[in-house]
């Protein structure tokens, strides 16, 4: 049990008892001279804020679609940094910055497959708990499972129609604190808007000699108020937000006023340019205007800053990456899925009544979990803490049999084995599930674009790179979540763009340097596929986009009849893409319009949640409904010599089953040393 020591204890004689039973202090011997009390005494200490944000709740470094240990994640490997930090700092506070309770198959199990007891923990919670966290504030996802369950693992006392505001739960463990939704019900704010810590600090006085100090530590928290747009089935009439600087403006001088030191605001949000609304859902630049916050935790963006790369993220105005600073105010934004600490050095000044923070003295840091290559190249991480997996392993254990239990079956083998001569079966299911989510927002949240088509492009991200194993391939029968999630291999999320018809076509032409330029002249053996990555092929498959692919043509001059609805495109026409957020926000290789800019909603779901969700909805799944809609061909060339590519061993049926009769096997074994075989591709059928 954690005291939260009132001022009037701190007297000499009882200092070190006190300061021994709470978490920002380290214990030491007490002071029994005779003169005048640390408390009137000048002095100065670092109070190092330890950050995390969007963990997803990726308690271990496992990915429970692939069913495999993935070492660049997990939260059992921040807290090893955590407890780094904890002891270089003698004073720490350790918050987290939301969307903590959502974002893996365990999250799923233990929300809608086999929901938790009142009187047990989230397994994220209790892994968290492992290190004492001191507060924390909820982001969009936190709503994702409903307003009830919420209340359940927050701990209870939710006063919003729906809930059960009397029910008492084990909760998270620390303080959650959201200070811009308020519940409609009372119109008071959903959670606590703000916690005041009473802590202590280690403090060096004028002559060098550590003191023990008391302080009051502010923490307000703001989530994207886009939480009313994508959990609206949830939320709609029960709760309503507020803007982030309306809410900061508001609560900020009430946390002086009643004698925080320091505040710190947890913003699940980002950086964005654009000009501040209520509603906008990145709106860390206004928020460090707001005076009296002296310390900001960003997220949502999953980015990083400061950002030391070259080219970093965030480049606005009154962002200085050197600095880590947001309008002078000391910032960061740590990554998502525990791949960073966010470490915030806050300089402190003692002036014998009152703590303030040392203006331009502070220092912002990001800690990886990543901490380089081995000999061979290989990727290091920091060790797991030990203590993190057993708190948890009969509840993950679970959710693995969870992820290989069935939510539907396929009548035909999925697989990208042939996708890059024109077999959509592994990609027209994404394209259906991206088409039919975005889709349905549009015409739920955004009339503007009701009008609109809606269509959708993937890749084949799964081709072959890496060798036969490197291919989508889910056998014919019952899927898994694990299988279904073999059909998108990334971690994007949803995005939708407006673009022209003229964009599209551009888009395919990008798209389309997948392929070397063939010879037709040429009688030796041409390869077919360039060094154009497999994920960056981006296709259409819908019978209501037609063109064809002439790779006899230099690139940017191969898309040939592009039509739709059996028309010429009009390149003045608009639609709306169902892509993923890598393609609409860095893609300017494609298309100058892929920078972010043509963006009309950036989703909160990963594509390959979207695909889950598909399926379940839709678990018959079959060859004619989702795996034979070619939106593309080559163009018809006869060539002198063979054009060749390389697939899977003893493929040959897939291709035939996908009826492309113009590919045959030339050799079982292609000698590129990957497992694969070589095949023929007649381009003249």
């Amino acid at each position: 049990m954690m005291l939260f020591p009132t001022p009037a204890l701190f007297r000499r004689h009882v200092l070190a008892a006190a300061a021994c039973a709470v978490v920002l202090a380290a214990c030491g011997g007490g002071d029994d001279d005779d003169g005048p009390s640390p408390e009137s005494q000048p002095a100065k200490a670092t109070l190092a804020v330890l950050s995390t944000t969007d963990l997803h709740f990726n308690v271990r470094s496992y990915d429970y679609f692939k069913l495999a240990e993935d070492k660049s994640y997990g939260f059992e490997r921040t807290a090893t940094l955590v407890r780094a930090a904890r002891k270089e700092f003698a004073n720490t506070l350790l918050v987290d910055n939301g969307d903590t309770i959502q974002g893996t198959a365990l999250a799923d199990y233990e929300a809608t497959v086999k929901t938790i007891p009142c009187t047990q923990q989230l397994s994220m919670y209790k892994a968290m708990g492992a290190l004492s966290f001191d507060a924390g504030t909820l982001g969009n996802h936190e709503f994702n499972y409903g307003l009830p369950f919420l209340n359940q693992v927050l701990g209870g006392g939710m006063e919003v129609d729906g809930v059960d505001a009397k029910q008492k739960c084990a909760g998270n463990g620390y303080a959650a604190v959201l200070s811009n939704v308020y519940s409609s019900k009372t119109s008071k704010p959903l959670v606590q808007p703000y916690t005041i810590l009473e802590r202590t600090v280690v403090a060096k006085n004028a002559d060098g000699k550590d003191v023990k100090l008391p302080i009051k530590i502010g923490v307000i928290g703001f989530t994207t108020p886009g939480i009313m747009n994508w959990d609206k089935r949830y939320l709609d009439g029960k709760v309503y937000t507020q803007g982030a600087v309306e809410a900061a403006q508001k609560y900020v001088p009430e946390l002086r006023s009643k004698g925080a030191n320091i505040v710190v605001a947890l913003l699940h949000g980002g950086l964005d340019g654009a000009d501040y609304s209520q509603t906008m859902e990145n709106p860390g630049l206004y928020l460090s205007k707001v005076p009296g916050i002296d310390a900001l935790v960003m997220g949502h963006q999953h980015s990083v800053f400061p950002d030391a790369a070259a080219t970093p993220a965030f480049t606005q105005a009154g962002v200085d990456n050197k600095a880590g600073t947001v309008n002078g105010v000391p910032s960061v934004m740590p990554s998502s899925w525990g791949k960073a600490l966010g470490v915030i050095q806050l300089p402190l000044a003692w002036d014998g009544k009152a703590w303030s923070v040392t203006k331009g003295a502070s220092k912002s840091e990001l800690r990886n979990i990543l901490t380089g290559k081995d000999a061979a190249g290989k990727a290091t991480y920091v060790d797991v803490d030990a203590t993190i997996a057993p708190l948890i392993e009969t509840q993950h254990q679970a959710a693995i049999t969870y992820v290989k239990t069935p939510i539907g079956s396929t009548d035909f083998r999925m697989s990208t084995l042939f996708a890059d001569v024109g077999d959509p079966g592994a990609i027209q299911l994404v394209n259906q599930a991206q088409r039919d989510y975005v889709a349905a927002y549009v015409q739920a949240s955004l009339p503007q674009y009701k009008s609109l088509p809606v269509l959708s492009v993937s890749a084949p991200f799964k081709s072959g790179f890496q060798g036969a194993a490197d291919y989508t391939d889910v056998a014919v029968g019952a899927m898994s979540i694990s299988s279904a999630a073999d059909l998108y291999l990334y971690p994007n999320t949803v995005y939708a763009v407006k673009v022209n018809g003229g964009d599209i076509k551009a888009w395919l032409e990008a798209a389309a340097k997948r392929f070397n330029q063939i010879d037709p002249a040429k009688t030796e053996e041409q390869q077919l596929i360039s060094s154009f990555p497999g994920y960056n092929f981006d296709m259409f498959t819908t019978a209501d986009v037609q063109y064809e692919i002439d790779v006899t043509q230099a690139v940017g001059g191969r898309i040939k009849n592009l039509t739709y609805l059996g028309k010429p495109i009009d390149v003045a026409q608009e639609f709306v893409i169902a892509t993923n957020n890598y393609r609409a926000t860095s893609g300017k290789s494609f298309i100058p319009k892929l920078d972010g800019s043509s963006a009309i909603w950036a989703s909160p779901d990963a594509n390959r949640d979207v695909v889950i969700g598909y399926v379940k909805q839709h678990p018959g799944i079959t060859r004619s409904a989702n795996g034979s809609a070619k939106s593309w061909r080559f163009a018809k060339v006869k060539t002198a010599g063979d054009v060749v590519f390389s697939s899977g061993v003893n493929a040959l049926g897939v291709a035939q089953a996908a009826l492309l009769p113009n590919v045959s096997l030339l050799a079982a074994d292609d000698g590129l040393g990957k497992g694969t075989s070589k095949y023929k591709l007649d381009l003249s059928q």
